[in-house]
């Protein structure tokens, strides 16, 4: 008879102190992008006549729906992120719970990849979206020049 091959899941435990500012850190973070999603909003508005060129139109209509995906995503991995650490209690009320204190870790871990995921989707829509405003912003500077 054949031993079969357990693959062991390690999850590594952090302290509540620790999880508390991880939470804090993402929540920081997800604030500020929600800052930052205000001004690209504004950005688009503000050049708005020369997005619309047919040149750049198609590439922008893209780049805003992909914008305007990844803003509705920021809000509720907010809140996750908020029930989260709403929810560090559990961790601390000195009561072993340990099927909750695991889904909780369970949870941390996947809200680490989740708000992970979330950063490199959304630097790269607004890397984008820079370069695309950068070489209008160019091109109708380039025209006021020449008249």
């Amino acid at each position: 008879m054949k031993a079969k091959n357990k693959k062991r899941n390690y999850i590594e435990w952090f302290t509540p102190d620790e999880l508390h500012e991880q939470s804090k850190l993402w929540s920081s973070e997800l604030k500020f992008a929600m800052d930052e999603q205000r001004f690209l909003n504004d950005l688009v508005k503000e050049h708005t006549l020369e997005l619309i060129d047919k040149a750049v139109f198609e590439k922008v209509n893209l780049l805003l729906t992909e914008l305007i995906k990844i803003e509705a995503e920021l809000v509720k991995v907010y809140k996750r992120v908020q029930l989260h650490e709403n929810q560090l209690q559990i961790m601390v009320d000195d009561v072993d719970q340990i099927k909750m204190e695991n889904a909780y870790m369970e949870t941390h871990k996947d809200l680490s990849n989740e708000v992970k995921d979330y950063f490199e989707r959304y630097r790269d829509i607004k890397t984008r979206l820079f370069k695309v405003v950068i070489a209008v912003m160019k091109k109708s500077k380039q025209k006021r020049l020449l008249n």
